[in-house]
């Protein structure tokens, strides 16, 4: 015996909707949850469910009058409800028909001045040369740099800079060595050893 199919969420929605057109009336939220079931066979825990989808939508409208909410819908608002939509997409595709229309104007304006002849062909390929030659000067220029007295100078710089920084963290191991030596009374050796610090460790000079 096959079983039941259920009804889709898109089904429920049209056969809430009919409810409404149907009585053109009012209803309270337990008011649906009992019609729904017996007349279109949506179930009781998925009408607030349901109702709630076409109020957000736009297709059945809300209000709460004392502390009871109300819903109703007409035809007419299923009606301008399409209506509404079908004008929003008619100003969504003219402002796209605008943004391509200018897209197209802009390509046109750019294109301009670089239509494929002889001429642009020539120079593009002179562009072309004389850039792998600025890349060649520049690798041959590189290789003359290490005879640079400026350069040379700022190598020595940065060498004295870097001597310093490391005699100065030398120094902190000196110190930090001192240190553990005379309050946990630990040996040269066995600080080196748990540091991971290299015997032959001096200064640079």
């Amino acid at each position: 015996m096959s079983k039941k199919r259920g009804v889709s969420a898109e089904e429920k929605r049209t056969r809430m909707l009919e409810i409404f057109h149907n009585s053109k009336d009012f209803f309270q939220l337990k008011e649906l949850e009992k019609i729904a079931p017996k007349e279109k066979g949506i179930t009781v825990q998925s009408v607030k469910e349901v109702v709630q989808g076409l109020v957000d939508d736009h297709l059945v409208d809300s209000e709460k009058i004392g502390t009871s909410i109300y819903f109703w819908s007409f035809p007419s608002k299923v009606k301008n409800a399409k209506k509404r939509k079908v004008n929003d997409l008619q100003n969504e595709l003219a402002e796209c028909s605008k943004k391509l229309k200018k897209t197209e104007d802009a390509i046109t304006n750019e294109s301009m001045g670089r239509e494929p002849c002889d001429e642009r062909t020539e120079v593009l390929k002179k562009l072309e040369a004389m850039s792998k030659q600025e890349d060649a000067l520049k690798k041959e220029l590189q290789k003359y740099r290490d005879s640079d007295p400026e350069y040379i100078a700022q190598l020595k710089t940065e060498i004295e800079d870097l001597k310093t920084a490391a005699n100065r963290w030398t120094e902190n191991i000196y110190i930090l060595k001192s240190y553990m030596k005379n309050t946990f009374q630990v040996e040269n050796e066995v600080i080196d050893q748990t540091f991971n610090i290299p015997q032959d460790l001096d200064y640079i000079e």
